[in-house]
């Protein structure tokens, strides 16, 4: 069994300047980890050209990053037990900060995947060890707002990514989006390092290499078939079938192992709390959404609506505000009204969005683009801050690390599965759009072979094969957008459900104790 950990609360400090450097420091590791995941997803485009990388193979620069960052997280809770937290940041900070370096100045795509390997690694302790700090400082009754705080971190880092990265890409270099992260990296360190009290730590604790191993195979091997199963034919592929199968054994050994084994690194006992199972679903699902919509409207927008990178990441930058507008005050509501009716409230909102995004073409107006995507910003926000503190309401005080790491862990899985799976499908579905579109256009249609078509498009003629070929596949990428955004609207719909199996926290200021009541 793990000792209790000495936690230091926020009147352990002298002064309300350490305090708040220490919260910034913390909230700046956080931020660079959540911009990370998307800030690249803008200058994909520039990228490929330079790295000479396929449409199938730049996206490795984000799930490579991704999946990292998702096995890192899982023995979060055991490092910072182990060798303290402030150690452990100071780690964290300083190796995120060097990679990050490192893939700026990357000359190859072989180089660049390492280099996000390596950074995802170092960056995946950064949220969970953020949020255990704040939670560590301050009691129930007063983490609405401080969790407010730590949540737009977390929630503005991937959504205004694009815009960040659509502006240093213009004015400056694709390279920029990794080079702005030295200097918040260096200062987070210094004031980690100069003001942040450490907990206690556990000596003598053995780590669980087999079921860390175990998960880490699983983990890597089903991110690898996702990756290229479009490309390999999926299961036609034996290459494929074998990631499969060596993704599906390790995995289940894992699960076998956490349940039956005697000190695994993650703690069975968090999974018989309700309220963080639930909140562990919907986090893999915001996690999905989120990455997913990030990854899917920067190409949208660039390659079928004709826009700059700029203008793209300014009008993605909308969602930002959503989420911001919301947080503001949906720590304050929760703790005073149903945090269930506030998810729902946000998820119906997330859902509406996604819908509608199902109709749109690439003539959408900026206005209800705009208004669509702060309307999903808005639903984000109110279902994140709620979802948080429910979550951890009635986890017991020495399983909040655990928990914290645990909840990252799902949003990392939640955004590498749904970036793979997204773009499969659109690979997928402009294919299938394409096949069943190009059977119409034969010389017996005449719509093709009469006045100016007869010229333009007639599959008789070279130049009118090649432009009826590139008319056809414009139109075979606007329906499998179409659908990727309809499949994230009905891949979303349980959490309707799992939002209302969560119990109802009572928030009271008189609480002594980390856990809190619970009403039926």
């Amino acid at each position: 069994m793990r000792a209790q950990a000495i936690v230091h609360t926020a009147d352990s400090y002298e002064s309300k300047l350490e305090l708040w450097i220490v919260l910034g420091a913390s909230m700046a590791g956080t931020l660079m980890q959540a911009l990370d995941s998307t800030i690249a997803n803008v200058a994909l485009p520039y990228m490929q050209g330079e790295l000479s990388a396929s449409r199938d193979q730049i996206t490795w620069v984000l799930t490579s990053y991704i999946v990292a960052a998702a096995i890192m997280t899982a023995p979060v809770g055991w490092i910072a037990s182990r060798f303290g937290k402030r150690n452990f940041l100071l780690v964290s900070l300083a190796g995120f900060t060097i990679t990050s370096m490192m893939c700026g100045a990357a000359q190859s795509l072989e180089q660049m995947i390492l280099f996000r390997l390596l950074q995802g690694c170092f960056g995946a302790a950064l949220s969970p060890l953020s949020q255990a700090v704040m939670l560590d400082l301050y009691p129930p009754h007063k983490r609405g707002n401080i969790m407010a705080i730590w949540g737009m971190g977390v929630m503005l880092g991937p959504i205004l990514g694009p815009t960040l990265g659509g502006y240093l890409t213009d004015a400056y270099s694709w390279r920029w989006v990794f080079y702005v992260n030295v200097p918040f990296g260096i200062a987070a360190v210094a004031g980690i390092w100069l003001f942040f009290k450490d907990s206690g730590r556990t000596e003598g604790m053995r780590f669980d290499w087999f079921g860390f191993l175990a998960l880490a195979l699983g983990l890597a091997t089903f991110q690898l078939m996702l990756d290229r199963g479009t490309g390999q034919g999926w299961f036609g592929s034996t290459e494929i079938v074998a990631e499969a199968i060596i993704a599906g054994v390790a995995i289940y050994i894992f699960l076998v192992h956490i349940i039956l084994g005697k000190n695994p690194f993650i703690q069975m006992e968090m999974f018989e709390d309700r309220n963080f199972v639930s909140g562990l679903i919907l986090m893999f699902v915001i996690g999905a959404v989120l990455l997913a919509s990030s990854a899917l409207l920067p190409p949208y927008l660039q390659n079928l609506a004709g826009l700059s990178v700029f203008d793209t990441g300014l009008l993605m930058a909308p969602r930002g505000f959503g989420t911001m507008f919301a947080m503001m005050f949906a720590g304050r509501m929760a703790l005073r009204f149903d945090p269930r009716v506030l998810m729902t409230a946000g998820c119906s909102m997330m859902l509406w969005s996604m819908w509608d995004m199902s109709t749109w073409t690439p003539q959408i107006s900026d206005q209800w683009l705009t208004t669509v995507t702060f309307v999903q910003g808005v639903g984000m926000g109110l279902v994140f801050v709620p979802m948080n503190l429910t979550a951890f309401a009635t986890l017991p005080g020495h399983l909040r690390t655990d928990g914290t790491a645990m909840t990252n862990l799902m949003r990392n899985i939640g955004s590498a599965i749904g970036v793979s799976v997204t773009t499969a499908l659109l690979g997928g579905g402009i294919q299938t759009a394409h096949a069943l579109m190009i059977g119409h256009a034969t010389s017996f249609n005449r719509a093709l072979t009469v006045n100016a078509p007869s010229m333009m498009m007639n599959p008789q003629l070279p130049f009118g094969l090649q432009n009826l070929d590139g008319q056809i596949m414009y139109r075979a990428q606007v329906f499998a957008y179409q659908n990727d955004f309809l499949f994230m609207f009905y891949a979303s719909l349980p959490a309707l459900l799992v939002i209302w199996m969560m119990k109802r926290p009572v928030f009271a200021p008189g609480v002594p104790k980390p856990e809190m009541e619970v009403m039926e």
